[in-house]
């Protein structure tokens, strides 16, 4: 058998306890299938004296972790301390310019800083891996590069945050609000103390970048993704989709489009959406998260697991590290940077489909009517209207109205909405998830 591949670990929380756990009990069964042993000869992270359940004096210790690239004993760093720059961009930096390869979960780093990785990890001739930065422990990344890699792909979609999908099915499941739901997650660990980049939509849109960076050979451009959380989800709202026949889940859509003009386009979005209950993604609960990937030739793909996870998500990261073992390096984004190509953002505004809207307002003569006749004017077609359940705002009550759109442009409910603004009539800004549709 070769001679081992050597690696550093920088961050020992959930993931990287989770990759040393793996690596010590599987060792065998890895290097069987890696062609040579995986050993970690290093490690770093904030706290030395933390017991993370395994003997961590067996491995050299790095109090600066940006070193662990400078180590003339390691092969491949793996980085799992997370943040978009600072520590985590420093040492991914200096791995490459010392010549050896990075396999990392950080989604924040790749989405903002990806292209010029890529570019480094190529001019080095070394590897850069990041499977466990989307969907866990759900080889999408792999089944996008290698599976469907002679397919065109035009559509890339799904549940990308196990935070997000775990309150809404548990708010279907229970009937509770939101906060209540975000509370329970809280103290079961599925959310963060500072649950903002989930339930905000920030971390699928992380994600959502990466695939679509992959799935069309685009450069990777976080900034265009438009991004609406899941905060504003009112119980009410869940009720009456179930009532219609579909489930909300939070989606990370995105689509290659070709205008008019003959420019090529790229549309991308997270946002709640009702999804109905014959769609796949509608059955997907709790913590988990699924991919849907549409390519010319191979059709509707589905990918579906544990998206997070200290087991799931160390799983991808060894996977990465077994096929670096195996002399596998490869372009990051499937193709090579220089050839990624620049997409223009593409309009919301000229995408048709159906929508969901859900206004608050005052309980008055006329409310309704004014609804209606923004609608209207706007050339919005109503396929249902419904007026049902009050909500306590600022102290008042308030009544809920809801309702649904025929097949139209979404840029003529965004009239709607700009005919209403500042209406006396509404308590709130009118909340809108738009229909997801096959």
């Amino acid at each position: 058998m070769s001679e081992p591949l050597r690696i550093a670990l920088a961050g020992l929380g959930t993931v990287g306890g989770g990759v040393v756990r793996l690596i010590e009990a599987n060792a065998d069964l890895i290097a069987r299938r890696a062609g040579r042993p995986i050993v970690i000869t290093a490690i770093s992270a904030r706290n030395r004296g933390k017991n993370r359940g395994f003997d961590a004096t067996r491995y050299a210790w790095e109090d600066d972790m940006v070193i662990l690239g400078e180590r003339p004993d390691v092969d491949v760093v793996v980085e799992l301390v997370g943040g978009a720059d600072g520590p985590a961009l420093a040492l991914a930096r200096t791995t490459f310019e010392a010549g050896k390869g990075l396999v990392t979960a950080n989604k924040a780093m790749i989405a903002h800083h990806g292209l010029e990785l890529a570019t480094r990890a190529e001019a080095a001739h070394c590897a850069l891996r990041f499977e466990a930065a989307v969907a866990g422990g759900i080889p999408v990344i792999k089944g996008l590069k290698e599976g469907a890699a002679a397919n065109y792909i035009h559509r890339v979609y799904g549940i990308l945050n196990g935070t997000c999908n775990y309150i809404l099915s548990t708010m279907e499941d229970t009937g509770r609000d939101f906060a209540d739901v975000l509370a329970e997650a809280q103290a079961k660990g599925y959310a963060e103390s500072d649950p903002s980049f989930d339930i905000d939509g920030i971390d699928a849109a992380h994600k959502l970048s990466i695939l679509a960076s992959i799935a069309f050979g685009t450069v990777i451009d976080f900034g265009a993704v438009t991004v609406t959380g899941i905060r504003r989800v009112l119980a009410a709202d869940i009720a009456q989709a179930d009532a219609l026949g579909y489930y909300i889940r939070l989606i990370g859509m995105a689509e290659i489009e070709t205008g008019t003009d003959g420019q090529t386009r790229l549309f991308q979005r997270v946002h709640p959406h009702l999804v109905h209950r014959d769609h796949p993604l509608a059955h997907v609960d709790g913590a988990t998260n699924a991919v849907v990937a549409e390519g010319n030739f191979v059709g509707r793909l589905l990918f579906q697991g544990a998206g997070a996870g200290d087991g799931p998500t160390a799983s991808a990261v060894v996977a990465d590290l077994i096929d670096i073992a195996r002399g596998d390096i490869g372009a990051p984004f499937s193709i090579p940077a220089a050839e990624l190509e620049p997409a223009q953002r593409a309009d919301s505004g000229h995408r048709a489909g159906k929508a969901y809207l859900r206004f608050t307002v005052a309980d008055r003569p006329g409310t309704l009517a004014e609804i209606a006749a923004a609608m209207r004017d706007a050339g919005v077609s109503i396929e249902s209207l419904i007026q049902k359940g009050r909500v306590d705002v600022a102290g008042e009550s308030r009544a809920l109205v809801s309702l649904v759109t025929h097949h139209g442009p979404e840029s003529a409910i965004a009239e709607a909405l700009r005919l209403l603004d500042g209406s006396p009539s509404l308590a709130e800004p009118p909340l809108v998830m738009h229909i997801l549709e096959d």
